[in-house]
């Protein structure tokens, strides 16, 4: 033949033109290899391809086209049962008066036992395509190849003539790419739903801490890639990534050095994303290393393939999980097969127009004979070529303008034939099928595990998986072994992660520092609480800060509500008794009428406390602190100009006899206290109109709890202290210079005694309040309030409501005038 070939070469004529003569070449190329690549034919009005992998050879690198004779390999017993789903979706259709009325399907099958066979298969489609030949039978549509290294070639060059090819075991995600494959199509998913699923399984059992392997060709580079380009966003980390090249005597090495890395990084769960041929080579050195107790997440290609699980020992590795493509029960195929030996011996493999004589060459008829059993795995791909071909079929019946009696066209180009193929939606034994724009059909997984009983092999659907949207169903009480597959121990709640080195699923745990949480793991940061919220260090959770005021129904409140009851009642008692007695030499030497205004100024002191209980308003901020310090100025002025007066009489006299009754006789006390508490009431009034003080809460005091105070305090009260300060001072000088006078005129050492009470409270007051905004220190400023007005009250008054009430002798006017005259004759 080869001899015949050089000869219609030689006569080629000059006037061919160079297309012509690559056609040519193409032809020949074809004809002289179709002997060892086509496999079985049926003639009929349309014809379709067929690329099924009947043996397997193993490939050989040659700078020259060569081609093994595929007799001479191994049988592929799965490409067997693909063949047949092939005849028998042909018969079905046939036998369908409505689908195609008086067009018969006829098919024409190859054997692409390798690489090179499926190449050569491509170039005799290519070359019927041309159209200055006409070839006989003249394909319409390819069924195949069965794996996407072979669909490759096929699909980029049939897709210059958008000629349809629709495989049935290529899932490579490059093939979707329409500007390389315009025509390809598939009725099995993409690798890029099946990353989906495996990602969606790592991320269901936590297995974070992994090993990537992909077989050396696009299948598995591909998705390979995938994964580890998206495992980052399911917080998966690839500890070790490798490619498993072919096996071969020069790469026996390079796969044991793959192994003992796995067994080095101690990782649990491997995904292998490989073709089964190459997985094959790889587990015979995971099985001589003993590997075991690991869990391998398998592509679909390897997972279920008899190839792979028929490898002597690999029961000992450990768990298989698989990503299948969906099952779906094929009824009525099975029978079919059965009946291939008798339907084989009257099929016809004449081809008279081509007169090729190896064609009648086929060993179709020993593997039927054989009778190998039909695994699951064989009935989803036969499945899929069932769909295919009932897909080229309903696009046929729309092409050829078909009824229920006749079609109304008898010739269709495959272009023609490729525009209503992307149309095509159709219902296969209760499943739908449709093409998307990528040329992919609907996506759907079943999630197998391997089941070893008795050193019997079987498959176990645990799960199933939908990409759209994505939805992983597991059944993990049917699995066998599930370890764990971490870098690092999972962290307790309220403990974040700090990373330890490149991989983030390598980390120490941390506690959460106070006033934040964490209710999950695998967390990098706490949470912060809310504002109104606080936690201890290491929490999970926040709880509600306690809101701190003194609440009018809580027992200290009521406690400091009696004791406010009483001092009002002494201020008010006194300044009845006094006002009763206003005459008397007491009242009179205690300061007459001025009395009666430092009573009134001390009730409105003790009244100011109630602008600290509940919850602070814009009111009770206003007068507060202001309203206190107003009216105690008040007192605060009496008492100095009464402490004036007394050391001015018995100490300066003599020394300033014209000063003291100018001063009297001027209205010097009154105009005094007038001066002094108009200029306390106007700092007060400017104070609170430059920094108005107003409600808020206090969240940096306490992380527990939360302080109602009023805003801008310091700057509101800081200018009053300092001039109540200067006053209390000079009141406390005056006072102490009279310690020594008649016992009569003894205000000098009770205004002392006052201001010591006085001045000793709100000291115990600011040094608790530093350290301590609570109750307490709420509690202990009304208590400095109310001291300091029982203070001066018991200091200063009661001695002489006491005279009054129960020594009435001592109120007489004869005995202030002894008592003066005794002081004298003291100090002569």
């Amino acid at each position: 033949m080869w001899a015949a070939g050089k000869k219609r070469m030689s006569v080629i004529s000059k006037e061919h033109s160079m297309g012509e003569l690559l056609f040519e070449t193409l032809l020949l190329v074809c004809l002289w290899s179709c002997c060892y690549a086509t496999v079985l034919q049926f003639n009929g009005n349309v014809t379709i391809y067929g690329m099924f992998p009947l043996h397997n050879v193993d490939a050989t690198v040659s700078t020259l086209p060569q081609l093994a004779d595929c007799n001479r390999g191994a049988a592929n017993i799965h490409g067997y049962y693909l063949l047949q789903a092939l005849r028998y979706a042909v018969e079905e259709i046939n036998n369908d008066s409505q689908l195609l009325p008086g067009i018969t399907l006829g098919y024409q099958t190859y054997d692409i036992c390798s690489l090179q066979a499926s190449i050569l298969g491509t170039v005799t489609l290519a070359a019927q395509q041309y159209n200055r030949v006409k070839v006989k039978p003249q394909a319409i549509a390819l069924i195949g190849p069965d794996s996407s290294s072979y669909s490759f070639i096929p699909a980029a060059a049939l897709g210059a003539f958008l000629m349809p090819e629709i495989s049935y075991e290529a899932s490579d995600e490059l093939l979707s790419n329409k500007q390389m494959y315009p025509s390809f199509f598939r009725t099995i998913p993409s690798d890029k739903n099946q990353v989906k699923a495996m990602l969606e399984i790592l991320v269901r059992y936590n297995w974070t801490w992994i090993a990537l392997l992909g077989s050396d060709n696009s299948y598995g580079l591909q998705g390979m890639l995938s994964l580890s380009q998206q495992a980052s966003d399911f917080n998966i980390c690839i500890a070790y990534q490798a490619v498993i090249p072919r096996l071969k005597n020069d790469t026996q090495q390079q796969i044991r050095n793959i192994v003992k890395n796995i067994i080095k990084t101690k990782v649990n769960t491997i995904v292998v994303f490989s073709s089964k041929r190459i997985a094959k080579g790889f587990f015979l050195f995971v099985i001589e290393q003993n590997v075991t107790g690991k869990v391998w997440i398998g592509s679909e290609d390897w997972s279920v393939a008899t190839l792979v699980y028929n490898i002597p020992g690999i029961s000992t590795i450990g768990t298989v999980l698989g990503v299948s493509v969906k099952y779906t029960p094929f009824n009525g195929f099975e029978d079919f097969v059965n009946q291939a030996i008798t339907k084989l011996r009257n099929i016809s493999v004449e081809n008279t127009e081509m007169n090729v004589p190896c064609l009648q060459n086929t060993e179709l008829y020993k593997m039927a004979s054989a009778q190998y059993s039909l695994a699951e795995y064989d009935i989803t791909s036969s499945f899929n070529v069932y769909r295919a071909v009932y897909a080229v079929a309903y696009a046929l019946h729309q092409a050829l303008r078909c009824d229920s009696e006749k079609c109304q066209n008898t010739e269709i180009q495959p272009w023609q034939l490729f525009q209503y193929l992307k149309q095509v939606r159709i219902s296969i034994r209760n499943t739908t099928l449709f093409f998307d724009a990528h040329g992919n059909p609907p996506a759907g997984y079943d999630i197998i595990t391997w089941i070893w009983l008795n050193k019997t092999w079987s498959l176990r659907m645990v799960g199933s998986f939908i990409s759209e949207p994505p939805t992983l169903q597991m059944h993990a009480s049917q699995i066998q072994w599930m370890p764990e597959s971490r870098c690092s121990p999972e962290c307790s709640y309220g403990y974040r992660q700090l990373q330890l080195g490149q991989h983030k699923c390598c980390f120490e745990c941390i506690e959460c520092p106070a006033s934040t949480f964490l209710n999950k793991t695998d967390s990098t940061s706490c949470q912060p609480c809310n504002k109104d919220q606080w936690s201890p260090s290491g929490s999970e959770d926040c709880l509600q800060r306690t809101v701190l005021y003194l609440r009018w129904d809580e027992p200290l409140t009521i406690v400091l509500l009696l004791l406010l009851a009483l001092t009002l009642l002494l201020t008010l008692g006194t300044a009845l008794i006094f006002l009763l007695n206003l005459s008397t030499p007491v009242v009179k030497s205690a300061g007459g009428r001025t009395c009666l205004l430092m009573l009134l100024s001390l009730t409105v002191a003790a009244f100011s406390s109630l602008c600290l209980f509940n919850m602070p308003s814009r009111a009770s901020c206003l007068f507060r602190k202001s309203l206190f310090i107003f009216s105690f100025t008040i007192c605060l002025n009496c008492m100095t100009v009464r402490a004036f007066q007394v050391v001015c009489i018995f100490k300066w006299s003599a020394k300033l006899p014209k000063f003291y009754y100018t001063w009297v006789n001027n209205q010097g006390p009154n105009i005094f206290i007038l001066i002094t508490s108009l200029v306390e009431f106007f700092i007060s009034v400017l104070c609170v109109s430059l920094n108005t003080p107003l409600p808020s809460a206090d969240y940096d005091f306490y992380f527990e709890s939360i302080v109602l105070e009023c805003s801008k305090t310091i700057s509101v009260v800081l200018p009053q202290i300092l001039y109540v300060s200067i006053l209390t001072v000079i009141c406390f000088c005056l006072s102490y210079m009279g310690k020594d006078l008649p016992a009569n005129y003894s205000e000098a050492k009770s205004i002392t005694f006052s201001l010591m009470i006085y001045i000793i409270s709100w000291i115990t007051f600011f040094t608790t309040y530093i350290v301590n905004r609570g109750t307490l220190a709420m509690a202990l400023e009304v208590v400095a309030i109310l001291v300091s007005v029982i203070g001066i009250l018991g200091g200063y008054f009661l001695p002489k409501v006491y005279i009054i009430l129960l020594r009435p002798k001592m109120n007489t006017t004869a005995h202030f005038q002894n008592c003066i005259q005794m002081y004298t004759m003291n100090k002569q």
